[in-house]
Order: structure tokens, then C-alpha cells, then sequence
């Protein structure tokens, strides 16, 4: 009998969940084995717990980035559909994305030449080196990465982009200035003539309000915005958006489905970037202003 309480007490000793909470309304709740990293650096708070049903999981001041058993959705969908729309993406940029996710896709295009991140949370990216080493690319010869603010860089960087991703979180703290048009205007100038710009854009369902104002600005600037959408099961409301924004090409018109080799895609294929430009009848209507 002691054996058995003396077990129930250490299983309610790790009764531990973590709640990522939306508008104080609803969430999304994990059960938690345990935490492995809580600081805060320069910009935010970084934590790294283990959940039992997602793996590991990146958490910046209190929202879900990653987790080690459905980050390939995000990553995939964010890269591949505009580098299998742009025929010939040599160089590209990606600003944020400090897990490195994004660099280890975009490095699998045989044609990229160089992959450049620029993160300006230089705390991230060490800690997703030391706790996610699958995810990032860091290490593939085809990698740069910058420690500076993503804003800056491409206000006042010389160099030009065929594909520029960001790979931001929410748009609050360090992160909201990336959601502005004299951002958006700044990227379009750092993009070759034919270039795409494809950034996150939240969550249709719970941010109507940030999805409506990030598509008007985005449309003042780029002459085709389409958005596209991904299931990520840890994302608010499990439907995430990205905007396709290019000078030149349509994510569907200039899609060939040819072009597309297997590089271990585990969500990503040719049927997916046909299908994942289909929006709900209320998305339409987010983006129709």
C-alpha cells in the first residue's frame, strides 16, 4: 500500500501543463514532463519544455514556435511553395527564424546557392543549436546566418533576393515591426525584379482583425498576394496562414508540377500547393479588402 501512494504522489508531482491562451478565451493545453530551459535573453523569454504528446517545444514569451513533432508543416509550406513557384532562386533570405527550420529546407533546393537568416535574437538560435539539432540547418555550407534586427537588414543591406521568407513570431514585442508596410516596402526593394516574398500571416480564425490589416498592407505594395493555408495541430486554431507576394509569378499559374522532387517532404507535395490556395468562404473575406 505505501508503494502505490508513494507512486500516485510522484504522478501528481508532475501534474505540470503549459497553456498557451488566446484573448484570455481559449487555448491550447500540453502536458508537460519537463522543462529543460526557462531565461529571459535581451529581447524575451525563452523555454524549452519536453510535452509528452508533441516532443519538445520552443516557447517565446509564452506562445508556441516549434515543436519537435509538427514543425515540418510550418517549415515545408513556408518554403517550398514559393522556391517550387520561382524558377531560378539562387539567393535567398529568411528573417527571423532562429530554430533554423526554414534554412534547412530552403538548403535542400540543389539550385539555392546561399541561404542567409538573419535573427536578432542571438540566444535563440544558440539555444535551439543545443536543443533542437534536427531542426536547424545551421551547419550546411549553403548557410548564413546574422545576428541583427531582420527591419534593419533589409532597409539597409546592398545585396538583392530571388525568395525572401520571414519566419516571425506573433506581432507583438520585437516581432511587430516586421508586420508593417515600410517593412513590406523595404523587402520589395531588396527583391530581384522577378522575386517573391512569402511571410506568415497568423491565424484566420483567432487574429481577423492582424490578418485583415497585414493583406491590405501587403497589397499596397506587391502587385499578386494570394494567402495559403497549412494545418499545424500546436497553432492557434490549427488553420495558419502564409502570403504568397511576388512581382512576377502566380503560386498557381507558374507552377509547375513537374518541377517537384521528393527532398523527404513530410507535408509538402505538388497535390498540397494546388490545394492549400483553396480559402474558406470567411478567409476570402479577411483578404477581399
Amino acid at each position: 500500500m505505501n508503494d502505490i501512494v508513494k507512486e500516485e504522489s510522484m504522478e501528481s508531482l508532475w501534474n505540470m501543463w503549459f497553456t498557451e491562451l488566446h484573448h484570455q478565451r481559449v487555448g491550447l493545453s500540453l502536458k508537460v514532463s519537463r522543462v529543460l530551459y526557462s531565461e529571459y535573453s535581451d529581447f524575451q523569454r525563452i523555454d524549452v519544455i519536453d510535452t509528452e504528446q508533441f516532443g519538445r517545444a520552443l516557447v517565446l514569451y509564452g506562445s508556441i514556435m516549434i515543436t519537435e513533432k509538427d514543425e515540418f508543416v510550418y517549415h515545408e509550406m513556408l518554403s517550398h511553395v514559393p522556391l517550387h513557384v520561382h524558377p531560378k532562386p539562387e539567393k535567398v533570405l529568411i528573417i527571423g527564424g532562429g530554430d533554423g527550420g526554414a534554412l534547412r529546407e530552403v538548403t535542400k533546393h540543389d539550385g539555392v546557392q546561399q541561404a542567409t537568416m538573419v535573427e536578432i535574437d542571438k540566444q535563440v538560435v544558440e539555444v535551439c543549436k543545443q536543443y533542437f539539432p534536427k531542426v536547424g540547418g545551421f551547419d550546411h555550407p549553403k548557410s548564413r546566418v546574422v545576428i541583427d534586427d531582420g527591419a534593419a537588414f533589409v532597409a539597409n543591406t546592398d545585396e538583392k533576393f530571388d525568395v525572401i521568407l520571414a519566419d516571425t513570431s506573433d506581432p507583438i514585442g520585437p516581432a511587430e515591426v516586421l508586420f508593417q508596410k515600410p517593412f513590406y516596402q523595404s523587402v520589395y526593394d531588396c527583391l530581384n525584379d522577378d522575386g517573391i516574398f512569402v511571410p506568415q500571416s497568423e491565424s484566420p480564425l483567432y487574429h481577423q482583425d492582424s490578418v485583415t490589416k497585414i493583406y491590405r498592407n501587403l497589397k499596397s505594395v506587391f502587385p499578386i498576394v494570394r494567402m495559403y493555408l497549412a494545418h499545424i495541430p500546436t497553432y492557434p486554431s490549427a488553420l495558419w496562414s502564409f502570403a504568397f507576394c511576388s512581382k512576377k509569378y502566380d503560386p498557381l499559374e507558374d507552377f509547375y508540377p513537374g518541377r517537384v522532387v521528393d527532398m523527404g517532404f513530410n507535408y509538402y507535395n505538388a497535390d498540397i500547393h494546388c490545394a492549400c490556395f483553396a480559402l474558406p468562404g470567411y478567409v476570402k473575406e479577411l483578404v477581399s479588402s
